[in-house]
């Protein structure tokens, strides 16, 4: 009871990480903290972009209940004036800290990061986010560009610094003060990077060399995906090394070596934002509240990496929707720290190749609108009703179940719980899913289709992730009363994850299957 929050969410980071298994990234810092965590290995976000997901997760409520598919509504005004998880926490004798991306900033968060019902001061933006697009790329030719791989020399950035940089500092700053102050917390921190540009310090690039950056598993378009299923990453084509490719709308492909290059720099921003969260959670330890902080560690969506020829989030496979999402609790993921005893001492990236082990894996499927009422459970307070089958009238409800209950049981142990189950979240005890959605304007791939504006959406693509297989329907969709017509289905995907782990072989329409 009484535990501060330290809330890290990441933008557009898929699990590329040491800890989630993977055998190229160097990620000691993340690592590390899953070595004292509870690590998910099956997380979900609720829709692959990133305003949607961050107002599902920090509400608890899907999308549909939000009423936020795009980026231009504020849900307190267009669907329900509901309470937020920040919110929750302020209203129970929390300090409430935002620094960086937590909300999506514009209309969806008021233009205030939804301020002053979520947090306790203003948020905290970085003063060089607004360069984010610029062209500080040096190209080949010694000229500037606004380039998708983007390494750069600090020191001539504008300001001398980035923003993530800027966010590590000002975390810090605040987790001073309220060391000093003796305030309970709950610090949020949002890190852009690996969101493109890929623009992150070119040391970086030193540990990806080239040579060692393969392509994707499966870098064409599986041949039975129906068309609507396909993003045709048209933000990363608007970038001026994209744009110089020519290539064709909708399906490419990009060139091998420029793939490759895009993968070797988004690896190369892992990097550089696992260093940003080793200084936050070694600075943790320096005001010496890592005994009493649980740490959260998660992110908004996934990103392709070239997987089914695609690039960038906007659609419902797994490399879209699966998040890395770990929880360390002092004392429940771990036994109880020492005074002064250091937890998470910085790791340079750069001399440690940690492979730590997580403290605990769960491989239940869980989903980001859980994080509400996991956390309100965590801290001690009283976790927040299920939410009524419609509940745009109700303030305070989640629409994601606690995952507490999987922490420190193994998966068997939860089995027999869940038989005895009460009745608060309906009957827990069938298979653990998670649903993810994502609009389509049309039945084929169109310019806007990656991010259709909620009046031209007329396709919704409904996703059921299980243990086993991924299941989608697109049906006809109804942006004037938000009504899904399941009656009227354009197209279908089954994915059986066993055989087809990269979801590359649709079976949907295969009698064997029906």
């Amino acid at each position: 009871d009484g535990m501060n929050v330290l809330f890290i969410v990441v933008d557009d980071l898929r699990p590329v990480l040491g800890c989630y298994g993977d055998k190229l990234v160097k990620s000691p810092n993340i690592d590390q903290l899953a070595s004292q965590s509870i690590v998910f290995s099956n997380a979900y976000a609720q829709q692959a972009v990133c305003a949607p997901s961050r107002v599902s997760f920090l509400t608890g409520r899907r999308p549909d209940t939000t009423r936020l598919y795009d980026f231009y509504s504020y849900w307190r005004v267009h669907a329900g004036n509901y309470s937020t998880m920040p919110q929750y926490f302020k209203e129970n004798g929390y300090v409430t800290l935002s620094v960086g991306k937590v909300f999506h900033p514009g209309v969806s968060s008021n233009h205030s990061d939804d301020y002053p019902y979520s947090w306790s001061i203003p948020p905290f933006h970085p003063s060089t986010e607004k360069y984010e697009n610029d062209k500080t790329c040096r190209g080949k030719d010694g000229k500037l560009y606004a380039n998708l791989v983007c390494p750069v020399d600090v020191t001539e950035m504008p300001g001398g610094t980035l923003p993530d940089i800027q966010s590590t500092e000002e975390a810090i700053r605040l987790l001073d003060v309220m060391k000093t102050k003796k305030q309970k917390f709950f610090l949020a921190v949002g890190y852009h990077k690996p969101h493109i540009p890929l623009r992150y310090p070119q040391e970086f690039l030193k540990l990806y060399p080239l040579e060692n950056i393969t392509l994707a598993p499966d870098p064409w378009v599986p041949e039975k995906l129906p068309s609507v299923a396909y993003n045709p990453w048209t933000d990363i084509r608007q970038r001026d090394d994209v744009e110089a490719l020519n290539v064709s709308f909708p399906y490419g492909p990009l060139p091998d070596d420029f793939q490759r290059q895009i993968r070797q720099s988004y690896y190369a921003a892992v990097s550089y934002l696992d260093t940003q969260v080793g200084l936050l959670l070694s600075a943790l330890d320096d005001v010496g509240l890592s005994n009493s902080t649980i740490v959260v560690f998660t992110a908004d969506h996934g990103w392709s990496l070239g997987e089914h020829g695609e690039w960038a989030k906007y659609s419902n496979f797994d490399v879209a929707t699966r998040v890395p999402m770990m929880f360390y609790v002092p004392g429940m993921t771990t036994p109880s720290v020492s005074q002064g005893e250091r937890v998470f001492p910085y790791l340079d990236p750069f001399s440690h190749t940690l492979g730590l082990v997580p403290q605990g894996r769960s491989k239940k499927v869980v989903e980001l609108v859980s994080l509400f009422s996991t956390l309100a459970e965590l801290a001690g307070l009283q976790v927040p009703p299920a939410c009524p089958e419609t509940s745009f009238h109700v303030a305070l409800c989640t629409e994601g179940a606690s995952i507490v209950q999987y922490f420190n049981a193994s998966e068997e142990k939860v089995q027999e719980e869940e038989d005895g189950h009460d009745d608060t979240y309906k009957c827990f005890n069938e298979e653990s899913v998670a649903f993810s959605q994502y609009p389509r304007p049309a039945d084929t791939p169109q310019w806007n289709s990656d991010k259709p504006k909620l009046k031209d959406i007329r396709i919704m693509g409904y996703s059921m992730r299980t243990v086993d297989y991924r299941y989608t329907v697109w049906v006809r969709f109804n942006p004037n009363n938000f009504s899904a017509d399941f009656g009227d289905v354009h197209a279908g995907e089954l994915y059986l994850v066993e055989t087809d782990p990269n979801q590359d072989f649709n079976i949907y329409n295969s009698t064997s299957h029906g």
